[in-house]
């Protein structure tokens, strides 16, 4: 007979949810299915008869499974999913992998190049990098990722599952897990889900009469009409319509003789009647039994420690010498009772939870409590610092043995383990649970482990809940310097999150606690703090006082060797500093450069580089400190880090004029950073659309951009005067809307009037003294005051500001000057070509009415400039005010984009360039008029109007010009 059924009964309508779910997979219809029910109930074969179908359909399979004894090592359903897919081969060499594969190294470490100094990855790192390989894994049909028992798996491993099913829709996926319906973080995941929509529950409920009838006769090899009625009933209401416990039931009866094979059939021998608990475990007494007594402590001992245990841990218990332990390891596994794990060598798993069950079951509560103590005694003699998982699996033993006091002790030291090695979810259960079980006198302790772990963990309002509930006098109260580092720490998590309010009552609180004679070190990470608060709108004092005690705080923490602290204060020092101007912000970042690589902290290091790159990008123009920065952030795996900088690289390419690589960013991120809820640089990328919309005087565009930017939070960060000035001010211009651009470049000096602001390319030292001094609103003194002003040393405002000074120069008779200070600008163009002819625009009005300059040259690139972006109005404009001169105007005839730019601005047509590119050949009038259908006069006249509008003295030059462009 065979212990198992053949086949699946009673689950069509579930098999064939999963068989639609992969097929739409070709459609890159992604789902996430969960399967519910108690154990038995069939979930595991669901699982396993939907990866044969995958395997069937070439679909690529990853599958992995929580367990109890393993909550708290991150990731370990993760781990085995991506190792039983990769095990003998790296990680996929796709190109859109690489900047991903540190982060994919979390959770296989021979991932990690050699050489490469990573960081711990958050989780949501970690998330999206496994979002991102499962999406090449399953580019060319689909893929599927089956993670059961998620009810045992770790917070880490339950919230990477929650980030997933939230974005899985439009991606080639199918996530399908398995759980029990038992309170916790993946029940909780699943009904949210739910609730979202976002995923389907399929709740597995009992199996009919009828359907455990067809189990036994898969069984038993017969047709269902030849199982003997008795049977039937005794395993219907004995297995509770639960397919395991039928199989185990029927496997009893056919063990204990009462059901025996008669002819070609079975025959029913003896009373069926029997209670489900008391017939599992009977049967598995015999089994046990029949492996002799030895065995069945193995076995009993085993179960004490898990679902899942590892044969080093049994031997630390038992005392077997290596020959006896395998020998007995082999007889279980040769017995059905465990199966070793295919992903970790030494480590066993137990078929089935019932089984463990069923052996704790023979002794009783007493002797369950007794084994569970001597269990954890020996464990702690054998490891006495219940190092990797034995300290968690060590708790969870006294806990059973009745030990609540020591069951806390381990549960809290646990927890802070995890929390040192990054696993923040993990040591947040673990610390809770120790919490429970503490006597009142020693939960304070745990609890202060706890607020550090729930900050670590992104639970910022339940951390700050639970410090205000911290007693603050009596015997349970912490020491004034623990409570001091508690509220800093608070603080810190605040002023990061931008919730002022809160961050100003955590530093009160914590120098409220603070003695006269207090620590330097103490003092400074509160200064650090309140730094920060003066770059919030509406918080903190002014910068001034901020940079003089943080510089403090900077020396102060490296006298104390405390690296992160002193890369807090240097970066906040960068930021300050801008005030006095880019050198000294510069020299801050370089000291926290320094300091990051002398103490190997990758992401600090990150940091400095990201930020050096993004002053070298606003002083000169040139990206490639921000794409070596974002290289560098790619290599630790720091992805969040590598979205800010490609949000700096987006922007520079919209100023630049790129708007095709500018879109491409902000595509490939937008998404990701709302995945992640790397809020700040999300931010950042819908305002940079918007200001892509707006320098091409796409309005409509540009404001359904800065919709979703206010809706995110945009409206009241420091962005905001960017918004006006940036966006929307400029896109006015496009329109050749004035009034509009100047009330918008107030709205922004008037925002930064009321929120100082350490970030300058809203308008003010740059394009609104311009549009001042064009209306005759404001003079030299105005120029001079925004010219001294550090900012004026951003490459997007200096374009400004020299125009500026030209048409004061135009003014006052310097014609000479004036129109030197143009050609610089004209000579930079490149930089950012929608901001320089912009500018030409808007001074060739001036040039004209005072007589200097080429304003007619500058017009025509211009309009050429504009023409070619698609903002209509503005190159109008243009056109318009050449037509006024008396200048000619050409038409826009097909083909006139062949025209070389420099051509084009000087006002060749496209006839004459096409008579111009003749020239190179040097041929004679007639020549040229027969190739282009036109007489030698016609050609006579154009070259004529060439050399007027080249300034060059004869035919030769004109055909050495020619060939200059034709190389």
């Amino acid at each position: 007979m065979r212990t198992t059924s053949p086949f699946t009964v009673g689950r069509d309508s579930e098999i064939a949810l999963l068989e639609r779910a992969m097929t739409e997979l070709r459609r890159r219809c992604g789902q996430a299915l969960f399967l519910l029910g108690e154990a038995g109930i069939g979930k595991s074969r669901l699982v396993g008869d939907t990866l044969e179908r995958a395997a069937d359909l070439g679909l690529p399979v990853l599958r992995g499974r929580g367990s109890a004894t393993g909550a708290g090592t991150p990731f370990r359903p993760l781990v085995e999913a991506v190792s039983s897919r990769f095990r003998t081969t790296g990680p996929p060499e796709d190109a859109e992998l690489e900047p991903y594969r540190p982060a994919l190294a979390r959770i296989v470490p021979e991932w990690r190049r050699p050489g490469v100094q990573g960081h711990p990855e958050n989780v949501v790192e970690l998330a999206e990098a496994l979002l991102r390989l499962l999406a090449v894994l399953g580019r060319e049909g689909g893929c599927v990722l089956a993670l059961e028992d998620l009810h045992d798996a770790d917070s880490e491993t339950v919230a990477v599952v929650e980030y997933l099913v939230d974005n899985l829709a439009g991606l080639p996926v199918l996530l399908v897990a398995t759980l029990r319906p038992e309170p916790g973080e993946a029940l909780d995941l699943v009904h949210a889900a739910e609730r979202r929509r976002v995923a389907t529950a399929l709740r597995l409920g009992p199996l009919g009469a009828a359907e455990v009838r067809a189990i036994a006769a898969g069984c038993l090899g017969v047709g269902a009409g030849d199982v003997p009625e008795p049977v039937v009933e005794r395993l219907a209401g004995g297995g509770g319509g639960n397919p395991y416990l039928v199989e185990e039931l029927l496997a009893e009866m056919v063990g204990s003789g009462s059901l025996r094979p008669e002819g070609r059939g079975w025959a029913l021998v003896g009373d069926p009647a029997a209670t489900v608990p008391a017939a599992v475990v009977r049967h598995h007494v015999h089994r046990v039994d029949q492996l002799g007594r030895e065995a069945g402590e193995f076995l009993l001992l085993a179960a004490t420690l898990g679902d899942r245990f590892s044969a080093s841990d049994v031997q630390l218990v038992s005392g077997h010498a290596d020959r006896r332990l395998f020998a007995l390891l082999r007889a279980a596994v040769d017995a059905g009772f465990v199966v070793p794990d295919q992903e970790e060598p030494g480590r066993y798993a137990f078929r089935h939870a019932l089984t463990v069950e069923a052996l704790l079951a023979t002794v009783t509560p007493a002797e369950r409590s007794a084994l569970a103590r001597q269990t954890a005694a020996a464990l702690h003699r054998a490891d006495p610092g219940l190092s990797d998982e034995r300290c968690q699996l060590g708790a969870r033993l006294l806990e059973a043995a009745g030990d609540r006091a020591g069951a806390a002790r381990l549960y809290a030291e646990a927890g802070r383990q995890a929390l040192a090695a990054g696993a923040s979810g993990s040591a947040v259960q673990m610390l809770e649970r120790g919490h429970e079980l503490a006597a009142e006198a020693d939960r304070t302790g745990i609890a202060e482990s706890l607020l550090f772990a729930l900050v670590e963990a992104g639970q910022l309002d339940r951390a700050l809940a639970l410090g205000d509930a911290l007693p603050a006098a009596g015997k349970a109260a912490l020491g004034a310097d623990r409570r001091v580092a508690l509220h800093t720490r608070l603080a810190w998590a605040s002023v990061i999150a931008e919730r002022g309010p809160e961050t100003v009552a955590q530093v009160a609180a914590a120098r409220a606690l603070l003695p006269p004679d207090a620590e330097p070190a103490q003092l400074a990470a509160l200064t650090v703090v309140e730094g920060y608060l003066a770059l919030l709108p509406g918080q903190g004092g002014p910068p001034v006082d901020a940079e003089r005690s943080a510089r403090h705080a900077a020396e102060v923490a490296e006298r104390s060797d405390l690296p992160v602290l002193a890369c807090q204060a240097w970066q906040l020092l960068a930021l300050l500093a801008r005030e006095r101007g880019f050198d000294d912000a510069d020299g801050c970042l370089e000291r926290m450069l320094a300091v990051a690589e002398a103490h190997a902290l990758p992401v600090w290091r990150v940091e400095a580089l990201v930020r050096l790159g993004a002053n070298a990008f606003l002083r000169t123009g040139d990206a490639r400190g921000l794409e070596q920065a974002r290289d560098a952030a790619r290599g630790v795996g720091a992805i969040l880090l590598a979205q800010q900088t490609e949000g700096f690289l987006a922007l520079h390419a919209v100023l630049g004029g790129r708007p095709a690589a500018a879109r491409e960013i902000i595509d490939r991120c937008r998404d990701a950073t709302a995945r992640m809820r790397n809020l700040a640089t999300h931010r950042y990328l819908l305002l940079t659309s918007a200001t892509l919309a707006a320098h091409r005087g796409a309005r409509r565009e540009m404001e359904r951009e800065l919709l979703a930017f206010r809706r995110a939070g945009g409206e009241e960060s420091i962005l905001t005067p960017v918004m006006f000035g940036l966006c929307r001010a400029v896109c006015a211009l496009l329109e050749e809307d004035r009034g509009r651009a100047e009330a918008e470049l107030a709205a922004a000096g008037a925002w930064e009037e009321q929120h100082p602001s350490v970030f300058y390319l809203a308008g003010r030292y740059g394009l609104r003294p311009l549009l001042d001094v064009l209306a005759g609103r404001a003079g030299r003194p105005a120029y001079e005051a925004a010219a001294q002003a550090p900012a004026a040393a951003l490459a997007w405002n200096r374009q400004f500001l020299r125009l500026t000074d030209a048409v004061l120069l135009g003014r006052e008779g310097r014609a000479e000057e004036a129109a030197d200070l143009v050609d610089a600008v004209r000579a930079a163009a490149a930089l950012f070509p929608t901001g320089a002819h912009l500018g030409l625009r808007l001074v060739a009005e001036a040039a004209l009415a005072d007589g200097w300059g080429e304003p007619l040259v500058w017009l025509r690139a211009a309009e050429d400039h504009f023409h070619g972006i698609g903002a209509p109005s503005v190159a109008g404009a243009c056109r318009a005010l050449l037509r006024q001169e008396g200048a000619s105007v050409g038409q826009r005839r097909s083909g006139r984009d062949r025209i070389p730019a420099g051509l084009r601005a000087l006002g060749v047509t496209l006839r004459e360039y096409e008579v111009f590119a003749l020239l190179v050949e040097r041929p004679g009038n007639q020549d040229i008029g027969r190739r282009l259908s036109i007489s030698p006069r016609t050609v006579e006249k154009h070259i004529a109007s060439l050399l007027r509008k080249t300034g060059l003295p004869d035919r030769v030059a004109l055909g050495r010009l020619a060939a200059e462009y034709a190389h």
